[in-house]
C-alpha cells in the first residue's frame, strides 16, 4: 500500500474538512512564529521557544483530532450528561477561585502541574454535545414548557451564567449556538424567546451582582470595550493598530515575518493575529482564512442533512457553528464592526485550552463526517 493510500486509510471522514484543518494549522505555525516577536522581547526569551511551544501544542491537537474521529460520534451522546454535570463545578470553582491572568478569571489551575485551564473551553463542547442528545430524544414532542424548560431552558442558562462574568463574549456565543439549535431541533417559537427573555433576565441579574461585588463581574470591561467602540477614535488603540496594519498589507501583504504592527499590537499571536496575516499576507490571505472557515460550516451543513441520525445533525452543526462564529467575532473586532471581544482565531491563535478543545471539536465533527461516509458506502 503507498503512504498515500495509507495515509487516506486512517484520515476517515471529509477529507474537505481535513485540508481545511491542514492549511489552517500552516498559517497558525507561521502567523505565531511571526506574531510572537515583541512577547518574546518582552520577556526576554525568543521566538523560537515559542514556535516550538505552540508547535508542540498544535501536533499535540492534531492528535487528538486523529483519536476524537476515530471514536463513533454515539459515545459522546453518551458521555454528554456526565460531561455537563462534571462542567458545572469546575465554572464554579473558576469563579471563586480561578487564576487571574489578564484581569479574568477564567482559568483554573491544575493542582501540582502548574498548568491553567480554562473551564469555558470544556463547558462549549458540553454544553452543545447535551443540548443535542436533548434534541435528539426530545425532538417529536417538545409540546410543553415542561418539556423545553427543564431538559434544555435550565441547563443553558446556568452555563451561559456561569460562562459570563468572567467571559461574556464566549457565553453570548454558546447562547447563540444553542438557540439556533433549538430552531433547527423544531422547538416552538414560543420557548425559544422564553430562552432569549431568560438570558435578558440572568444578564441584568449579573449587573445587579457588579453593584455589590465589583470583582465578581466583569462589568467595567464590558462598558470600556463598548464605550471605545462608539465613542473612541477608530475603535481604540488595539483596534487602531489593528486596522493600521490591515492597510499596510494591502492586497498581497509584505511578506512572511516582516510585520510592523507585532511591535505595537496588544496580543497579536492571540486575539488580534488575523490584522497580522492581513499585514503579512494582504488581503487575499486574509480572505482566504475568512473563506476557510466559512468553507467549514458549509460543509458540514452539507454533511450534517446527510446524517441518517439526528444527534450527528445536531453536534455537527452546533460544533462547527460555536467555531465559525468565534472565527468571525475575532475577524470583526480587526476591522472595527464589533467591540473587542478576547475571543481567539479557531486553531491559529496562539494559546493551550483554546488550541486543545477547538481540535476536540474538529474530531467530533470528522466523527460524524466518518459515520456518514461509511453508511453511504454501506448503503449505496
Amino acid at each position: 500500500m503507498s503512504l498515500g493510500n495509507r495515509i487516506a486509510a486512517e484520515l476517515r471522514g471529509d477529507r474537505t474538512i481535513w485540508m481545511i484543518i491542514a492549511v489552517l494549522s500552516l498559517f497558525s505555525i507561521l502567523a505565531v512564529y511571526s506574531a510572537t516577536g515583541s512577547l518574546a522581547w518582552s520577556r526576554g526569551g525568543n521566538t523560537t521557544y515559542y514556535l516550538i511551544t505552540h508547535m508542540v501544542r498544535l501536533g499535540f491537537g492534531l492528535l487528538l483530532i486523529y483519536v476524537c474521529h476515530l471514536l463513533h460520534y454515539r459515545r459522546y451522546q453518551q458521555f454528554a450528561p456526565w460531561l455537563l454535570m462534571a462542567t458545572v463545578p469546575l465554572l464554579f470553582l473558576t469563579l471563586l477561585i480561578g487564576a487571574n491572568i489578564n484581569s479574568a478569571s477564567r482559568w483554573l489551575t491544575l493542582p501540582g502541574l502548574d498548568i491553567t485551564f480554562q473551564t469555558s473551553d470544556l463547558a462549549k463542547i458540553a454544553l452543545i454535545t447535551y443540548v443535542a442528545k436533548m434534541l435528539t430524544a426530545k425532538q417529536e414532542y417538545i409540546k410543553s414548557l415542561k418539556d423545553a424548560f427543564m431538559p434544555i431552558i435550565i441547563p443553558v442558562l446556568v452555563i451561559c451564567g456561569l460562562i459570563a462574568p468572567a467571559n461574556l463574549s464566549t457565553a453570548l456565543v454558546l447562547f447563540f449556538t444553542c438557540i439556533v439549535l433549538m430552531f433547527i431541533g423544531r422547538v416552538n417559537w414560543k420557548y425559544i424567546l422564553l430562552l432569549g427573555l431568560l438570558g435578558l433576565v440572568v444578564f441584568a441579574g449579573l449587573i445587579i451582582l457588579w453593584k455589590f461585588f465589583p470583582s465578581a463581574v466583569r462589568v467595567d470591561t464590558w462598558v470600556s470595550r463598548v464605550s471605545d467602540f462608539i465613542n473612541a477614535e477608530d475603535g481604540g488603540y488595539q483596534v487602531r493598530e489593528a486596522k493600521i496594519a490591515i492597510a499596510r498589507g494591502g492586497w498581497f501583504g509584505v511578506g512572511p515575518g516582516n510585520s510592523i504592527a507585532r511591535n505595537f499590537l496588544p496580543y497579536a499571536y492571540a486575539d488580534f493575529i488575523y490584522a497580522i496575516i492581513c499585514e503579512e499576507y494582504g488581503l487575499v490571505g486574509g480572505g482566504i482564512i475568512l473563506g476557510l472557515y466559512l468553507l467549514l460550516f458549509f460543509r458540514t451543513v452539507s454533511l450534517a442533512t446527510k446524517s441518517p441520525k439526528a444527534f450527528g445533525t445536531f453536534l455537527a452543526l452546533g460544533l462547527s457553528l460555536s467555531l465559525t462564529v468565534q472565527a468571525l467575532a475575532n475577524i470583526a473586532v480587526a476591522v472595527n464592526l464589533v467591540p473587542v471581544t478576547g475571543l481567539t482565531l479557531p486553531l491559529i491563535s496562539m494559546g493551550g485550552t483554546s488550541m486543545v478543545f477547538t481540535c476536540i471539536s474538529l474530531g467530533m465533527i470528522l466523527s460524524v463526517s466518518k459515520f456518514i461516509e461509511t453508511y453511504d458506502e454501506t448503503s449505496g
